[in-house]
């Protein structure tokens, strides 16, 4: 018996290696967010700052989580076995939810994944107990219900205060210093730098020395009788080494701000949350331990009061966790596409927003807007125009547009510093009241205000914006309600099949997260080939090339969607059709993107001329409504099939067929003329176009007598006609990319 539960502690550890892998890919967005979006240094020099951070915060980590062993229920009341099914539960919904937020680029609080698992797992044996143990105690007894309203009211709580501290703060901070600050900083830079280095002092002992596992108690007794001597002694120390070091090394007093904040923040992540990984399974391993020195009790009769008592965990092994987490940490992919997310709802200039707007947030920009209007009625016209300068963004603007792509960033150093200093002081503050607030949530919540007082939300994107940070605390909120039904779950299935479950449930969590690689791959796949197509200047010449390859691929793929629907309305095949339009989806939303990369690409344009700026535009524009077509089509014939509405009859395939068949024939000599507007190829296209029109009035006349006629009902009518409809917008817009491929071609020769 011992040897199989030294097996599952065993594996216990190997999720918590899975667990800090995970976990570190959703958690670097903490840390990453400001250095990376300020470019403070080169990407490999933040992640070794952060680097460091981490082996330094494993070893001022707490050792043993409480909330793993006491703080969601009752050890004593649980025998052995019961604890180890409950860990297991744990850890391995864990793994699952942390990777698929990964995947899709969501950030979230490990810890509240944790507590709420714990809580699950803990009330789902804890029923099975009330139910079938005689002496069971009630549900109430197994349960500290409270500790579960505490984290809620900490998911409220950091958002408010996070969000409302950091606009505060930018705001006063933009005021100050401007969106052109290099002068004031030689003045004030080194008063700045002071105040930051001192909160972030602040931020470092009261999160660090509490738990640090190498600290005496002596030590720390110290640091909080004279934490305020040492903060002003700090404050004062880093003004004076600041300005004597930017005199004469010319240092950059804002990257080293935000350099030290990125240590600061990695190292309060390491000591904080590298519990939420490992916690858990160090608790199972002291449960085994423990079962182990003693021979009279089997593991359903041995109860587990002893891991109610304190428990310090070697620095060996917190150090040992600090080292998966810095692989995991320059490894990670997933972690890349979690700090983009924060990045894109935080970046100054305006571009493709991943999030669709919705009522909510169109509600709170309305509101938003009005309140503006109101406030700069109320203000005095010199308080409005001494805020206009200071909030001018010209120079930040003009000072992208000279840099080269790659040296752009998403925000500047002012922003960086401020999200950096609230986000220690709110953190420090709330660890020293013992507020249980989330470091994601904070660190998040401040960079979302900092992001709205710079005026980075303006009006043509403060609604896919706030979308996105609603989706995002939504997310919160969800990974919470999703933790607790997960590990409730597995954990029921893990009472009613004992040791022969464990590995259906551990091959069925390998399975999950192999799928969400492939799908994580397929996405960042999709985005870097976004990326790469206007990656460095273009001139004229690239950006018809770039033009040319553009419709020729996506007249093929639309080509292969319309025809996949005619397919399966003759076959009334859901299956083919439901599959198209997911396929369909995935080519829309390229096609999507691309209309919004004018601006990218224009800033990118080397030459003086403009005329292929506008081609792409109109070529853009012109895929753009292609796209929509071939929606109607696709989502058209799919919903006919899906309602078990009645099929085409034989004529209306024939006919559909016939277009299809033009329709191919034209685009092939759209892609042809794109390639080489040769004057015959340019009239062999509109006599033959003039063919495509004439079919579908023929083919509409046919529909209307076989409507008289009562052959057809009104459902079938209605799906032809926006099918017919459909096919000649298509063509519609095939001639206009024709008629202005020519227009480039004459333009060319004239010159």
């Amino acid at each position: 018996m011992e040897t199989i539960y030294l097996i599952l502690i065993i594996v216990l550890f190997i999720l918590a290696i899975s667990d800090l892998v995970v976990g570190v890919s959703n958690d670097a967005v903490n840390f990453l967010n400001s250095a990376v979006g300020a470019k403070a240094a080169s990407f490999r020099t933040i992640m070794i700052v952060a680097a460091i951070g981490i082996v330094v915060g494993a070893t001022f980590s707490s050792g043993m989580m409480e909330v793993a062993r006491k703080g969601i229920f009752y050890p004593q009341h649980f025998y052995f076995s019961e604890i180890i099914i409950l860990f297991l539960a744990v850890m391995v919904t864990d793994v699952i939810l942390l990777d698929l937020f990964n995947t899709f680029g969501m950030p979230t609080s490990t810890t509240v994944s944790i507590v709420f698992e714990l809580l699950g797992a803990a009330v789902a044996i804890s029923i099975l107990k009330t139910i079938y143990d005689p002496n069971a105690l009630a549900l109430a007894e197994y349960i500290n219900s409270g500790k579960a309203l505490a984290i809620i009211s900490g998911i409220l709580l950091s958002v408010v205060v996070a969000f409302s501290a950091g606009m505060i703060v930018q705001f006063l901070s933009r005021a100050l210093f401007s969106f052109d600050y290099a002068k004031r900083i030689k003045y004030y830079g080194a008063i700045w730098g002071g105040l930051a280095i001192a909160a972030i002092t602040y931020f470092i002992l009261i999160k660090g020395s509490k738990g640090a596992s190498f600290m005496t108690d002596t030590t720390k007794d110290f640091i909080a009788d004279n934490t305020y001597l040492i903060l002003f002694g700090s404050f004062l120390l880093w003004t004076v080494l600041l300005q004597v070091l930017s005199m004469i090394t010319k240092l950059d007093i804002l990257k080293f701000v935000v350099l030290v904040g990125t240590f600061a923040l990695a190292m309060a992540f390491a000591g904080n949350d590298l519990v939420n990984f490992i916690g858990v399974p160090l608790a199972g391993y002291e449960s085994f331990k423990a079962f182990v020195a003693q021979d009279a009790l089997g593991p359903d009769a041995m109860l587990m009061g002893g891991l109610a008592g304190k428990v310090k965990t070697p620095t060996l092994f917190l150090l040992g966790a600090g080292a998966i987490m810095v692989v995991t940490l320059w490894t990670s992919k997933k972690a890349q596409s979690v700090v983009k997310t924060s990045l894109d709802l935080g970046r100054q200039d305006e571009g493709y927003e991943r999030f669709a707007s919705n009522t909510i947030s169109r509600s709170i920009v309305r509101m938003s807007t009005s309140l503006a209007k109101t406030l700069d009625k109320i203000l005095p016209a010199s308080l409005k125009e001494s805020l206009s300068r200071q909030f001018d963004e010209t120079a930040y603007v003009n000072q992208q547009a000279a840099l080269p792509k790659e040296d752009r960033t998403a925000f500047d150093m002012i922003r960086a510093s401020v999200t950096l200093i609230v986000a220690s002081i709110l953190i420090s503050i709330g660890t020293n009241l013992k507020l249980p607030l989330s470091t994601t949530y904070v660190t998040f919540m401040v960079a979302m205000g900092t992001s709205l007082a710079d005026g980075a939300w303006g009006r043509e994107s403060a609604v896919y914006r706030v979308s996105g940070v609603l989706s995002v605390i939504g997310g919160w909120f969800f990974t919470a309600f999703s933790a607790f039904t997960g590990a409730f779950i597995v954990a029921m299935f893990f009472s009613f099949t004992g040791f022969y479950g464990i590995p259906v449930i551990l091959i069925f969590a390998g399975f999950m997260m192999y799928r969400t690689h492939v799908l994580h791959k397929e996405r960042t796949d999709m985005e870097d080939t976004q990326e790469d197509e206007f990656s460095g200047e273009m001139g004229e010449g690239a950006l018809l090339r770039l033009s040319e390859d553009k419709v020729e691929k996506s007249l093929s793929d639309f080509n292969t969607y319309i025809e996949q629907a005619i397919v399966g309305l003759a076959k009334e095949d859901l299956k083919l059709l439901r599959k198209n339009v997911k396929d369909y989806n995935n080519v829309n939303l390229k096609i999507f993107k691309l209309k919004n990369t004018l601006k990218k690409v224009m800033s990118n344009f080397t030459d003086n001329k403009v005329l292929a700026g506008y081609h792409y535009a109109l070529v853009s524009d012109y895929l753009y409504e292609l796209s929509k077509s071939v929606k109607h089509i696709v989502q058209a014939s799919y919903g006919h099939i899906d309602n078990n509405h009645k099929p085409l009859i034989d004529a209306q395939v024939t006919e559909l067929k016939k277009l299809n068949t033009h329709l191919q024939h034209l685009t092939k000599l759209v892609i042809g003329v794109f390639r080489d507007p040769d004057p015959a190829l340019v009239n062999q296209f509109h006599s033959d176009f003039k063919l495509f029109f004439d079919e579908i009035k023929s083919t509409r006349t046919n529909q209307l007598k076989r409507l008289k006629k009562r052959e057809v009902g009104n459902r079938n009518s209605n799906l032809f006609f926006e099918l017919l409809g459909s096919l000649r917008n298509f063509g519609l817009f095939l001639q206009r990319l024709v008629i202005n491929r020519v227009a480039i071609f004459k333009n060319e020769e004239a010159e």
